[in-house]
């Protein structure tokens, strides 16, 4: 029984070291094509309304051969050039992990897509192993900004996940003693 005990205790403390990235939809229902209303700054005003940790995936919805995603240094971005990307996705749709914190800037190569404004730049943080939203923003509802393409909410589930280890430890602790 005491071995059992033990086995709880670890595999609980192990499960709340786990933290769920969460899947931000680019654009959300709108997906990765040209900005609607020919608005440039749409991407980047998607961006805002998310908070991306190391950890999460970026989900570029697109139709392969319309477009592309090329992951690009700061100045290729500003010109809107591909010519030498650090990564480039074809075919959609694209997920992307994002596996560090800093910029990182993303463009349609398509000729003349990212003079559109078919680009976006996110912000990517360390978090505490959480993916709560910014104010005003859920990353929980579908067709709200950063929800997943599921439209699961990450944070809930992370919080179940704590909830759930924090009732099984004590027991643990009991059949130990």
């Amino acid at each position: 029984m005491s071995m059992a005990a033990l086995v709880a205790v670890v595999l609980a403390s192990t499960v709340l070291q786990i933290t769920h990235a969460a899947n931000y939809t680019v654009g959300d229902t709108t997906g990765w094509t040209f900005p609607p209303g020919g608005n440039s700054e749409f991407y980047n005003n998607w961006a805002a309304d998310n908070n991306f940790l190391v950890g999460d995936i970026l989900v570029f919805n697109f139709a392969t051969g319309s477009h592309t995603v090329a992951e690009v240094t700061e100045a290729a971005y500003n010109n809107c050039s591909g010519t030498n990307p650090i990564s480039i996705h074809n075919t959609g749709p694209a997920s992307i992990v994002l596996n560090r914190t800093g910029a990182y800037h993303f463009i349609c190569s398509v000729p003349g897509h990212c003079e559109a404004g078919q680009k976006l730049s996110v912000e990517v943080r360390n978090g505490p192993g959480s993916t709560a939203p910014t104010p005003g923003s859920s990353p929980n509802a579908p067709g709200t900004p950063g929800s997943g393409p599921s439209g699961s909410p990450p944070s809930s589930a992370s919080s179940l996940v704590a909830a759930v280890s924090l009732a099984i430890m004590p027991i643990a602790f009991v059949l130990l003693c």
